[in-house]
């Protein structure tokens, strides 16, 4: 597999994002204006393996390990630079569940009071009736 264009592999490849912490496995990733919906998301990043893995299902238990370092320590450093309220913190996997870069990423996604949107978290998506599905597939397993 060729990943000499994935922008976390090599970070570098994009101009605005930079490497603020990491391990022998691992990094915590920023772009330096990181936007959602055209809202300032202050401190927000993304921790990734620096082997290239396209889902967290590929993870080793040692890449596991040193995305919870990174975790707990990005965490600090955007605590002490932007003391936000709260926090998102999770995976896309698959391109139908919103994955863009097809590199395992956790996104940290620091939240504040003074959002638009505080109070609404990623369950958010899914009871929403904008979010429903056309249709049910033969044979479909429901818990």
């Amino acid at each position: 597999m060729d990943n000499s264009s994935c922008p976390f592999c090599y970070p570098q490849l994009l101009g605005n994002q930079q490497v603020v912490l990491e391990n022998e496995q691992a990094r915590f990733l920023q772009l330096d204006e990181a936007k959602q919906s055209g809202i300032p998301l202050e401190g927000a990043g993304v921790i990734v393996t620096k082997a290239h893995r396209v889902s967290p299902f590929d993870i080793t238990d040692e890449e596991w390990l040193a995305i919870k370092d990174i975790l707990h320590k990005a965490k600090f450093i955007i605590d002490e630079n932007h003391r936000p309220s709260g926090y998102n913190v999770g995976w896309n996997s698959g391109e139908v569940a919103g994955q863009h870069v097809n590199h395992a990423h956790l996104h940290l996604l620091p939240r504040y009071e003074n959002e638009q949107m505080a109070g609404k978290g990623i369950r958010y998506l899914f009871k929403s009736s904008l979010n429903s599905r056309t249709e049910k597939e033969e044979g479909e397993i429901r818990f």
